[in-house]
């Protein structure tokens, strides 16, 4: 039998969880801010030698195959792009929780670490070659992040994942994300968004978390970014890159339409693309020794 989960419940398993780091934080909350610059990325990152270490170690790892080795963190920053410091950043103080094996979901080790990667990557291809009018290293941010909260209640799953399914497939639920509120009495994006809150994220990111199954339902003036880490996860998923058994269990929302003009050879353009730019990250990020 399944247990139940409250927020207080959720809130205590988050109280176990690290903070982010400060400088995780500063970061996160500048490359919000639509009028930052590059400069205000690499005064952050120099306050933390940690984070410039590792800056460093991806920067100049086989995967991007540079000639000359970079050795200042202003060049190091300026070649990988804000969205790859954040996602270091990130991945290097969330740890815990990217590592964490999902039994809930019956997934492989370091298949959310994955997932929210490759979601990153497809998210910031929906803004750019879509066109939207949205910073694309924000969604790529968003994206990162957006599935954290099965970390948090995927242990509370366990076992369940054969009747969810069968659910689904009757047509007794309608995906997977309402029957984790059926099963425990909370969904992840409901639990990821606690977290983000305990976490001070910026309102942005705590909106995508919080609606990137149900996107209509987000604030109107965070509706467009929160529609493209939608679409980012199913293309993740469709690329075969989910988080285990709830893979392709949930519903397209399919009003996207209204923010994001996505036709099929855009489509198969962003597959290409998110698959070329996952391998070498995880290749990059695996040789900098960060093996999420």
């Amino acid at each position: 039998m399944t247990e139940k989960v409250d927020r207080e419940k959720i809130r205590r398993v988050i109280s176990s969880v690290p903070l982010l780091s400060a400088s995780a934080t500063q970061l996160l909350q500048t490359t919000t801010d639509p009028d930052h610059d590059l400069q205000s990325i690499v005064r952050i990152v120099k306050t933390d030698a940690t984070l410039t270490a590792r800056v460093l170690k991806v920067v100049n790892s086989a995967a991007f195959g540079l000639i000359n080795e970079i050795t200042t963190l202003d060049r190091a920053i300026s070649y990988l792009g804000e969205r790859l410091i954040v996602g270091i950043a990130i991945g290097d103080c969330a740890s815990q929780l990217f590592n964490k094996d999902l039994q809930g979901y019956e997934a492989e080790h370091g298949s959310l670490w994955r997932h929210d990667l490759r979601t990153a990557i497809a998210s910031r291809e929906v803004v750019t070659q879509t066109g939207a009018d949205i910073n694309p290293d924000l969604a790529f941010t968003a994206g990162l992040l957006h599935d954290i909260g099965k970390a948090l209640i995927s242990d509370y799953l366990s076992g369940t994942a054969a009747e969810i399914i069968a659910k689904i497939s009757a047509e007794q639920t309608s995906d997977y994300l309402s029957a984790e509120e059926e099963m425990i009495g909370f969904d992840h994006a409901r639990a990821g968004h606690e977290l983000a809150l305990a976490w001070k994220l910026p309102a942005t990111i705590a909106e995508v978390i919080r609606f990137h199954h149900t996107p209509a339902a987000a604030q109107p003036e965070y509706r467009s970014l929160v529609y493209a880490v939608h679409l980012g996860d199913n293309i993740a998923m469709m690329g075969g890159c989910g988080t285990g058994a709830d893979s392709m269990h949930y519903r397209l929302d399919t009003e996207y339409s209204e923010y994001l003009h996505l036709d099929s050879n855009t489509l198969a353009s962003i597959l290409l693309a998110v698959n070329e730019e996952f391998n070498k990250l995880e290749r990059s990020f695996a040789e900098a020794g960060d093996t999420h």
